[in-house]
């Protein structure tokens, strides 16, 4: 890939995606993909202003070394550096970016049981401090090509040129055009569009229904409303957190789901690919799921919390989207998110709440913003998903029709 176009990617994301400011310290998370790539960001930020640029450097092969042989004790602490880290963050309210290439697969035969306990033990130090910090810093997802990543999605294609191939996904998907900061100006003015009109016919529940047996019903908190796009941090930082992004999404009730879904898209979740699954919903929590691969993972995630088995996202998705088209199953959150609709179990958004900049995080999660330590999406759009809202005045009003927007 041209190096001319992938110092615009690396611009994107600094200048759009995190909107670093002059004096800011950011936080990269990057496997060893694409060291190149990830020197380019650094650069970037630094262009832009920023005091420090850190990275941190992460490898699968070493996550399953050292659950396979740290005790369950060892891997429970969060060690004073780690909570000095956190500390860090609360004091400078650093920008955080987040570039993918981890292999869908990379994790597999992994002892989910020390990890997810793990995950329970540690994480009430850490929320303590995610709390202070919620909503008050940028950050950004986006992705680079791994080797394994490539090759998945493109078996037939040597490893040059799987890469090669995935990096002209990335970049097309997440419009790197010949001016990708007017291009993401001008997507996020329709997403915005879109949301306004979501939001002015005062939604109290949507139903979904699709041939492949998806009937659910989900209610919405009064005080929320439609987001997607960019958005502002409590510092008044304008951002964009996902590179690509095609959805408007909400933080639904928690409480208030009904019915049956079925996953449209395998869920990759903890370097692993839980395939062909569904969840029922009773009173809003998830009572019962099967999966056709990777059960008993899908039952670690639905468990790891209170909050866990209920939702904490509903996100609107036109099948007619640009990786939707793209024709690809990506094995990737961030990328199958965006290719259709989609619900996230677990922590749900603050933000989402009408000025919630004047609340505080416990008085939004009394209206009934989930919280967990899981946020999770999985993707239930098809080619032949309605949807339906009912609004507050009692009106029946189409919302999708055959997998795309009916207005």
């Amino acid at each position: 890939m041209k190096k001319t176009v992938l110092r615009k990617y690396a611009n994107l994301i600094a200048a759009k995606g995190v909107n670093v400011q002059k004096g800011q310290e950011v936080f990269i998370v990057a496997g060893l993909d694409q060291p190149e790539f990830v020197k380019m960001v650094v650069e970037e930020c630094y262009k832009l202003g920023a005091k420090k640029v850190v990275v941190d450097w992460d490898y699968q092969p070493l996550q399953k070394i050292n659950v396979r042989y740290c005790s369950q004790k060892t891997l429970n602490e969060l060690p004073n550096y780690e909570e000095a880290r956190w500390q860090h963050y609360v004091d400078t309210i650093p920008c955080r970016i987040y570039l993918e290439s981890d292999d869908p697969d990379g994790l597999k035969g992994i002892n989910q049981k020390k990890v997810a306990t793990a995950t329970q033990h540690r994480y009430p130090i850490i929320k303590s401090y995610r709390d202070q910090i919620e909503n008050k810093y940028q950050w950004c997802i986006a992705a680079v090509p791994g080797a394994a990543w490539a090759k998945k999605l493109f078996p037939e294609l040597s490893k040059a040129q799987a890469i090669e191939k995935l990096w002209e996904a990335i970049l097309y998907t997440s419009r790197v055009t010949e001016d990708p900061i007017a291009a993401w100006d001008q997507h996020n003015a329709d997403l915005f569009s879109r949301c306004s009109t979501l939001n002015a016919m005062n939604i109290t529940e949507l139903h979904y229904t699709a041939s492949n047996g998806t009937d659910f019903t989900v209610g919405m908190i009064p005080e929320a409303e439609f987001k997607g796009g960019g958005d502002n941090s409590l510092q008044g930082i304008y951002f964009n957190p996902n590179i690509p992004s095609e959805e408007c999404f909400i933080s639904p009730m928690k409480g208030k789901a009904e019915g049956v879904v079925y996953a449209t898209k395998p869920l990759s979740y903890q370097g692993q690919l839980i395939e062909n699954f569904s969840i029922r919903f009773e009173n809003g929590k998830a009572v019962e799921w099967h999966a056709e691969a990777n059960e008993e993972l899908l039952t670690k995630m639905l468990t790891m919390d209170e909050g866990s088995s209920y939702l904490g996202e509903v996100a609107l998705v036109p099948y007619d989207s640009p990786i939707s088209n793209s024709g690809l199953l990506f094995y990737n959150t961030l990328f199958d998110e965006n290719a259709a609709c989609h619900l996230a179990l677990g922590f749900g958004f603050a933000d989402t709440i009408k000025n919630f900049e004047e609340k505080t995080l416990d008085e939004c999660r009394a209206l009934g913003v989930n919280d967990s330590m899981i946020h999770v999406d999985f993707m239930i759009g098809c080619a032949d998903l309605n949807i339906d809202a009912k609004t507050a005045s009692g009106e029946i009003l189409p919302v999708f029709r055959a997998g795309n927007w009916a207005f």
